[in-house]
């Protein structure tokens, strides 16, 4: 290998390892994603059922040292029995962002200079499959 891509190489890798050992925010949809889908006029009278792999996969980041941000198109008159379901589920969380829109979501980051690094990645999951297959 040529000294110049050598440096070049070693360059990205070194990058790739500042990306992975950086603390990251994490933001997740509730329903159909941590819990498994239900209408809003149901939420009071059947339980939260956790999707696949979601309470291990959450439970890991936090760990890891991962802001969780939870993020829902409930109203804000459900906080506090939203709240209360993420907790009888012992789901972590550090915020909780409510009555989000129902269309799109789109995240807008910057890019930080000098550093070809893209700092925003979204993963879109069937509904209620649970999130086990991600990784950060």
């Amino acid at each position: 290998m040529e000294r110049s891509n050598e440096h070049a190489y070693k360059d990205i890798i070194a990058k790739k390892r500042e990306r992975n050992d950086m603390k990251k925010t994490i933001f997740c949809d509730i329903d159909g994603t941590i819990f498994e889908y239900r209408k809003f006029e149901t939420f009071r009278t059947t339980p939260a059922v956790m999707t696949p792999g979601a309470l291990e996969k959450l439970k890991q980041w936090e760990a890891e040292g991962h802001m969780i941000v939870l993020t829902t198109a409930r109203p804000e008159r459900m906080r506090s029995h939203t709240a209360k379901e993420l907790s009888e589920n012992s789901v972590p969380w550090h915020k909780l962002i409510m009555g989000i829109g129902f269309g799109d979501r789109h995240l807008i980051n910057d890019m930080a200079p000098n550093k070809n690094i893209n700092r925003a990645t979204a993963h879109n999951l069937s509904r209620d499959q649970g999130f086990e297959c991600i990784e950060i």
